[in-house]
């Protein structure tokens, strides 16, 4: 989910890069279904080495990499995504949900 994601910026010609002003509003592929899929797509893959890891402990680090997301990154990526696309933005973001 990550890698398509990715592609889709790259097929957008826009940044990734969370601290970067986008130029292009990316709502397609799995974009339709969540607002965040590159950090989904992270998160599933922290949950899944934790199952194989078989260690309580480890589920630690999913909810973690969630905090620090939202905390360090997502808020700013939405700041700047309001104030690249303004209501096109907001529309968007009220019909898709930040993560799943």
């Amino acid at each position: 989910m990550a890698i398509w994601a990715d592609s889709l910026f790259k097929k957008s010609k826009t940044t990734i890069m969370p601290y970067e002003i986008p130029t292009s509003l990316v709502t397609e592929g799995p974009f339709r279904t969540s607002r965040q899929p590159i950090y989904l797509g992270m998160t599933l893959i922290l949950f899944g080495e934790a199952i194989l890891l078989d260690s309580l402990i480890t589920f630690i680090f999913p909810v973690i990499f969630i905090i620090l997301m939202e905390k360090i990154f997502i808020s700013v990526e939405e700041k700047n995504l309001e104030m690249a696309f303004g209501e096109k933005y907001l529309d968007y973001k009220k019909k898709v949900r930040r993560w799943i």
